[in-house]
């Protein structure tokens, strides 16, 4: 996913994050909604994310919703 840089920098310009705060916060509940938010709102993104981990774009969604509740 970060490995395009247009992607990349989109990521970490939308949602706030520095590479340190991401690398870091991997497990942090906050920096993964941010993540799983910004992949929900752009659906190329999406795409491309639920490709590359096998799952359909719903249940990358439905977990973007369920860590913001």
């Amino acid at each position: 996913m970060l490995t395009d840089e247009a992607r990349a920098e989109r990521l970490l310009a939308l949602t706030g994050l520095t590479p340190e705060a991401l690398r870091g916060g991997l497990g942090d509940r906050a920096v993964l909604a941010a993540v799983l938010e910004f992949l929900a709102g752009h659906e190329a993104d999406l795409v491309a994310a639920a490709i590359a981990l096998d799952l359909p774009p719903e249940e990358i969604s439905s977990s973007a919703r369920a860590l913001a509740a």
